[in-house]
């Protein structure tokens, strides 16, 4: 008597269910390929990454040249590491002065747009209305405008209003363009937040901006410290604002770098170590903020 085979085990759990129906590229290779899927995925992060890292380190082997060795573009051209272009920066322009602006405007501006645009951003989120979409998507059609050409518009009203070369116009500036930025991305963080601890809140007899500052705003700390980030990398690398409104007082670390031109050469070695100096701090603050930033762009992108 022939024996029955013995029937396929039926799926009980959801999990189950849709396991066998997700398809994962590393089931569908062989068995004895299985290890070409990693190393593939690994290979394709590190070329990745080879083509952004590849100038930033280009930029410090030429800020460690001297001489015509600085002027070569031979990245296997073995040469004598000297640190003598910093040096000579320290000593013969003022980065000590233009990292302190620098660091001023960044930090005013951000701050200014945090104050500004965190609060506008939870009105988009908590009130209801097609008006409230209208708006959002106006301040997202405001940051389509190249900021160039408005730089023209800005220079005439800070020149009547007395504020060119000065700390104040340049907040200013750089604050109306990341202004906008700040409401658009806390509206989505505060639209995909739970508003139930905030109901409570107002149950308790907490008013609406009780329970922004006490509920809403401590559980939005990751996309509060991710639009920090933004913010100051924003005003840390602008050119343009600095480069119109700024004078001798208060001239940025970005227009420092012009120094290194001159009538008669463009001393490479002195631009790339100042170029070092200035990738330098937010490429600290970046790595040290790393796990909140990376917490605060995947939050703001799942609605409960």
């Amino acid at each position: 008597m022939k024996l029955l085979e013995k029937p396929e085990q039926v799926p009980t759990t959801a999990s189950e269910v849709g396991s066998r129906f997700v398809w994962d590229p590393r089931h569908a290779v062989k068995r004895p390929l299985r290890w070409l899927y990693p190393l593939l995925l690994y290979g394709l992060v590190a070329l990745v990454l080879l083509v952004f890292l590849l100038p930033l380190g280009w930029m410090l082997l030429i800020s460690l040249k001297t001489g015509q060795g600085s002027q070569t573009i031979n990245l296997f051209q073995s040469f004598r590491p000297s640190w003598e272009n910093y040096r000579a920066l320290w000593q013969e322009v003022p980065v000590a002065r233009y990292l302190l602006n620098t660091l001023i405007v960044s930090v005013g501006s951000t701050l200014l747009a945090l104050l500004l645009g965190i609060p506008a951003g939870y009105g988009l989120a908590r009130q209801p209305g097609s008006w409230a979409n209208g708006l959002a998507l106006a301040l997202l059609g405001i940051r389509l405008f190249p900021p160039i050409a408005l730089l023209l518009p800005f220079y005439l009203m800070m020149r009547d209003l007395r504020l060119l070369d000065s700390y104040t116009g340049l907040i200013l500036l750089q604050s109306v363009f990341k202004i906008t930025f700040v409401a658009w991305f806390m509206r989505g963080f505060f639209v995909g937040m739970p508003q139930v601890l905030e109901e409570a809140a107002l149950v308790d007899g907490c008013s609406r901006w009780g329970a922004f500052w006490r509920v809403a705003l401590p559980l939005s700390l990751p996309g509060v410290i991710t639009v920090s980030l933004l913010g100051l990398i924003f005003s840390w690398n602008d050119f343009f604002s600095p480069l119109v409104l700024s004078g001798v007082r208060t001239r940025l670390l970005t227009l420092g770098i012009l120094e290194a031109f001159s009538t008669y050469e463009v001393a490479w070695g002195r631009m790339s170590a100042l170029g070092v100096i200035a990738v330098l701090p937010v490429l600290l603050l970046a790595l040290g903020l790393q796990r909140y930033y990376v917490r605060g762009l995947t939050a703001g992108a799942v609605r409960e």
